[in-house]
């Protein structure tokens, strides 16, 4: 999520102002609210601050409206095919995480409500998104300046860590031991950052050249945080049955009244420990050596890579239409995940 989601003000969508929904998904939002957005699978806007509410009341600043939408996305292009009710589970995932995590007491999060009723009847209107379709897929959190920095975690060799590693023996300049095959788990989990790209792809970087970016302090800060955040969750979730390989955590600085960050920690923002954001594999068919089964998007990367193989996509926009068993199978994974994490 981009720094001016979170900041300033401009009415409507930027990208879109009309609501797409039908009975197979809702596909994108329109709101009567300012600072809208449209992101991969979110839709982000500002509730206005309220009038008359004492200082402590999260209602007495702007907030952020974070709605999940079904969109799925997938080698950063946006599928045009939605997955029916994939919005409201991560909706319900990174709830569940975000809670989680600030009663362990490892961290504060950006997280004040999911309840839609907070939206504003002014929201609403013609041609706009239904306070019915809002359930379900709304988060309402602090507004932050978001720290330019994906904080990754990996405690497994997969991805573009294990091709990092085939080539230097290093991940984002971790030196890790010689002889690792894919998915092995790592002696310990390690921190690797990454850029934050508005488009395209994120870029892996050392800690040194994130330290540059936004100083030696804060970096040491966010990487005990992830790496603390990542432990307690890899622990909860395998005993659940399911093995975190890696995942991404996103940090911002609180905004005051003024609009400028009021000081002190940074806290969570964003999606925590879902499906679009980590690799989440069965603990009990796991076997190093080979590519795992999975609970989130990469049952939908090897569809597309069998069509990229065959010539029929070249991985970039517009993505293909789905096929009806990639939606389910897709759809299942992530339901799956979901039951077990969340005891649905």
């Amino acid at each position: 999520m981009g720094g001016a989601a979170l900041g300033g003000y401009a009415w409507g969508m930027a990208h879109h102002n009309t609501t797409t929904a039908t009975d197979s998904g809702l596909l994108r939002t329109s709101l009567r609210l300012p600072g809208g957005r449209s992101g991969k699978v979110r839709d982000t806007y500002v509730l206005p601050a309220e009038t008359g509410r004492a200082k402590s009341d999260p209602r007495s600043l702007d907030r952020l409206l974070m709605v999940a939408s079904d969109r799925i996305s997938a080698f950063d292009v946006v599928m045009p095919t939605p997955i029916t009710g994939k919005g409201r589970l991560l909706t319900q995932i990174a709830a569940f995480w975000l809670r989680w995590i600030e009663t362990q007491g490892i961290c504060r999060t950006h997280l004040l409500s999911t309840d839609a009723s907070e939206v504003p009847a002014t929201a609403f209107g013609p041609g706009t998104t239904t306070r019915e379709q809002l359930e379900g897929r709304t988060t309402i959190g602090r507004r932050c300046r978001v720290i330019p920095i994906e904080c990754v975690v990996r405690g497994y060799l997969e991805g573009s860590g294990l091709k990092d590693y085939r080539k230097t023996g290093e991940v984002c300049g971790v030196k890790l031991p010689a002889g690792l095959r894919q998915c092995d788990r790592l002696p310990e989990p390690i921190f690797t950052p990454a850029t934050k790209a508005e488009e395209g792809h994120d870029e892996n970087i050392s800690f040194e050249r994130a330290a540059a970016e936004v100083g030696e302090t804060l970096m040491s800060w966010l990487r005990e945080k992830s790496l603390a955040i990542y432990s307690a969750a890899a622990a909860y979730a395998l005993q659940r049955g399911i093995i975190i390989a890696d995942t991404k955590f996103e940090f911002g600085l609180p905004l005051g009244a003024d609009g400028e960050p009021e000081g002190g920690e940074p806290i969570l923002i964003d999606e925590v420990l879902t499906p679009d954001s980590s690799r989440f594999w069965p603990a009990s068919s796991y076997e190093p050596g080979r590519a795992q089964p999975s609970f989130d998007k990469q049952y939908l990367r090897e569809y597309l890579e069998t069509l990229a193989q065959s010539g029929a996509w070249d991985k970039t926009p517009p993505g293909p239409e789905l096929p009806p068993e990639v939606v389910a199978g897709t759809m299942t994974r992530y339901t799956e995940a979901a039951n077990r994490l969340t005891d649905r």
